[in-house]
């Protein structure tokens, strides 16, 4: 049976398009879905949950489209300034990052903003959210790396780069994250929370993606993706993806195989066929749609969710095991100062006090 999945791009031009994307034929097609104009200046990011499918813009706001009604459901009026950039944590939480060095946190039930972190000074660069959902990445114009307890939205980590650095990703499994600055990426371990490793791209990164827990595609101010090994710490594939410069890449699993997918200045979006083995080959091209729009943004939309992350992580002995051990780690990282993360879920700090008057 065909895999239900969609492209959705942001664009300059203010418009948000979604592609439905016909996998029965061994050439896959795109055919246009929805257009979606709800900004008033050019779109600057873009996620999809299993639900929704959000868009941030330089006109300050979050608007939210219901893929399951087909419906415009609203925008979300908290930032002050361009959003930067935003992440769904599974299918219950959204954190949104802007150029006002804010990162709020939003409950997608009823679309309030939970908890809003005054996360840098000067804007969010980017903003990654650790597999268990207990901790944040993020990265700003203040040339520091942050660390953040998402229980109680407390800094818990502060580490000074020295740069600003415009994109932070956590790795699958959560073991690690990369930073990026320009044309280098330096690959943290959580453990000890120093570099590892050091990758120089030959252009300027604009977009990665983690396709396993140790192969990151990566797209530069050019028209070639690269595939970088974060273990061995080297470059092991690469491949023409466009005519002009890669703005996006991001992907998703097939029963065998990973497809790659990438965006580019041009107006195309393209979907790469990869098979991640231990020696990789250069992806075939499975399909291509030319959106005549000047692309900013990409997202992959898939009813039965991409990702395979729980709403309550807490729940359930074995979660919580995993997440005392990813605490126990953190000890070393010297940020497990609140090591009450995992008591407020189950203990209520200080409740009713006064009778609950």
């Amino acid at each position: 049976m065909a895999a239900v999945l969609e492209l959705i791009a942001g664009s300059y031009e203010q418009v948000t398009v979604g592609y439905r994307v016909n996998t029965d034929e061994k050439e896959w097609t795109a055919a246009a879905d929805f257009t979606h104009h709800a900004h008033t200046a050019s779109i600057s990011a873009v996620a999809a949950s299993e639900r929704f499918v959000v868009t941030g813009s330089k006109d300050e706001t979050i608007q939210l489209y219901d893929m399951k009604k087909r419906v415009e459901h609203g925008a979300l009026l908290h930032h002050d300034g361009t959003i930067t950039c935003l992440e769904f944590y599974g299918t219950s939480h959204l954190l949104s990052g802007g150029e006002d060095g804010l990162v709020c946190v939003w409950s997608t039930k009823k679309w309030e903003c939970l908890k809003s972190i005054r996360a840098h000074k000067g804007r969010v660069a980017s903003l990654s959210v650790h597999p268990s959902g207990k901790l944040a990445l993020t990265v700003g114009t203040d040339k520091t790396l942050r660390t953040w307890n998402l229980i109680d939205g407390r800094s818990a980590f502060i580490k000074n780069i020295k740069q600003n650095a415009h994109i932070v990703r956590w790795s699958p499994d959560g073991d690690k994250y990369v930073v990026v600055v320009n044309d280098q990426m330096d690959i943290y371990d959580l453990q000890t929370a120093s570099v590892t490793g050091t990758i120089k791209n030959p252009k300027r990164i604009s977009s990665i993606k983690f396709l396993n827990n140790s192969i990151l595609a990566v797209a530069g101010d050019d028209e070639i993706v690269r595939l970088c090994d974060t273990g061995k710490e080297k470059w092991v594939c690469e491949f023409k993806a466009h005519e002009t410069r890669v703005k996006a890449v991001d992907s998703f699993m097939m029963e065998d195989y990973c497809v790659v997918v990438t965006a580019s200045n041009d107006g195309f979006i393209k979907m790469w066929k990869l098979y991640l083995k231990e020696e990789l080959e250069s992806p075939t091209l499975l399909g291509e749609v030319n959106t005549t729009a000047r692309l900013t943004c990409l997202a992959v939309w898939k009813p039965s969710s991409v990702q395979q992350t729980t709403e309550e992580p807490a729940a359930g002995a074995s979660s919580s095991k995993e997440l005392a051990q990813e605490l126990s780690k953190m000890k070393r990282v010297r940020i497990a100062t609140e090591e009450v993360i995992l008591e407020d879920e189950s203990k209520p700090k200080k409740k009713k006090k006064d009778g609950g008057k």
